[in-house]
């Protein structure tokens, strides 16, 4: 018996394990790691061809075309391919949710209107099967949000391999969500033959009063800040206290005209630093959003546009739309079928309507970061920064050609084995087309 366990036990070491679940995060980096030889796509408009870029203890130490390699180094030759900055998902549920249809596996919504202390890093799930599905596609960091009600709670970034959640936060609690309430009139078609039939409930007044409740809240959440004679400890106030110092920002999930100048009031009447998270009628107002520094995250850009009289291919058009007027915007992957996946390709789309595509790699990249709050550490390949960097055999915006060969977090170099290729391998095997 003992010898049929040593037999069994030097299988599994001399041969690479397959499951998932034997994947574990990388160490921290030890010696030096040299990328040469690549077109580095810096993230902040630059490109440098037949350029190299130093990795040690993490950070990026040297990046350009004539950089002292240091002794002892991992070099990577990475010619005629391409190297880019780690993308970023500017808003997502990874982790929070696996399987939409089982409950057990969903942690993504909390009971009530007003969950301000809710923080969405304790619920982070860092065994998630999706994560290494977006790693193999370039994504390395993801903004982690809750939903639920309309004040949601706070979102935390995370980088992509970790044991839990702790190892994963890469910046915790740095923004507070709110869910703009319908401000639309939509009639009801009812029977048979399709009639309308118009809301019981004023659908617009109920939302303003939605909205002036949250204003409330938000007021006496200021003059508890504001007094020194609180005698008990208030969590939901406790919450937003960084909205007021600017420390943390308020993010908007607002689409409409409506919605948008709505939001625009809570930036004149409290001075909170605003995102919209959404943004499809950003467009008409990009203008107004660029005068009051109001940041936007485009969360699915492949998708129709919301007025039946806009263009078809306006969601393609608003990225190169915002760009012209100066406004800083992300762009991100909300679509549930993909999961976060096409994130580089629905940028890529952009740059066919109007955008270049250093422009469309920075919002995924550097712009995502700023609007996060974590610009000064990634983003860009640039040196002092964490080494959050993808080496791609094409353009990474094209879906026929970005293929991601190494992908490092903080300078680790990951695994990128993730649950689609091992059932890619599965059936080739099965059907003959690739040796067992």
């Amino acid at each position: 018996m003992k010898t049929f366990l040593l037999i069994i036990a030097s299988f599994f070491i001399i041969n690479k394990p397959f499951a998932q679940e034997t994947v574990y995060p990388a160490p921290a980096q030890t010696a030096p790691v040299v990328i040469t030889n690549a077109t580095v796509h810096t993230g902040n408009g630059q490109t440098l061809q037949n350029a190299s870029v130093v990795i040690e203890m993490g950070k990026i130490t040297a990046v350009g075309t004539s950089v002292n390699l240091p002794s002892g180094a991992t070099t990577i030759n990475a010619q005629g391919k391409h190297v880019y900055p780690g993308l970023i998902l500017s808003r997502s549920n990874l982790g929070l949710i696996e399987i939409s249809s089982v409950r057990a596996s969903n942690d993504l919504t909390e009971i009530g209107d007003l969950n301000s202390s809710i923080r969405s890093i304790v619920a982070y799930n860092a065994d998630s099967k999706v994560i290494n599905t977006l790693r193999s596609n370039g994504i390395l960091l993801a903004n982690i949000v809750p939903q639920g009600g309309l004040i949601s709670g706070s979102s935390s970034v995370v980088q992509l391999d970790a044991w839990n959640w702790e190892d994963a936060a890469y910046k915790t609690d740095a923004g507070i969500h709110f869910y703009m309430p319908s401000l639309l009139v939509r009639p009801r078609f009812v029977g048979f033959g399709g009639a309308q039939q118009q809301p019981q409930v004023d659908v617009v007044k109920q939302g303003l009063e939605q909205v002036d409740r949250i204003k409330s809240f938000f007021h006496e959440a200021k003059a508890y800040h504001s007094s020194s004679a609180a005698t008990e400890s208030n969590l939901k106030f406790g919450a937003v206290k960084g909205l007021f110092d600017k420390s943390k920002k308020l993010y908007v999930h607002a689409n409409t005209v409506k919605q948008l100048l709505v939001a625009l009031d809570f930036v004149k009447e409290f001075g909170f630093d605003v995102v919209i998270v959404g943004g499809a009628d950003s467009w008409q107002i990009a203008d107004i959003l660029k005068q009051n520094n109001i940041s936007v995250i485009l969360q699915q850009p492949h998708a129709l546009p919301i007025a039946t009289d806009d263009d078809i291919d306006q969601p393609f058009k608003t990225p190169a739309m915002l760009q012209k007027a100066g406004v800083v915007f992300a762009i991100n992957d909300d679509d549930g079928n993909t999961r976060q996946r096409n994130l580089a390709f629905n940028a890529g789309t952009a740059v066919a309507y109007g955008l270049t595509k250093e422009q469309a790699l920075q919002a995924i990249t550097l712009n995502a970061a700023r609007i996060l709050g974590i610009a000064d550490r990634t983003g860009s390949i640039e040196v002092g920064k964490d080494a959050n960097i993808i080496i791609s055999e094409g353009d990474i915006l094209d879906m026929k050609t970005s293929i991601i060969t190494d992908a490092f977090i903080q300078g680790r170099k990951i695994d990128l084995t993730d649950k689609h290729k091992q059932l890619n391998e599965r059936y080739e095997i099965k059907y003959g087309q690739r040796p067992f």
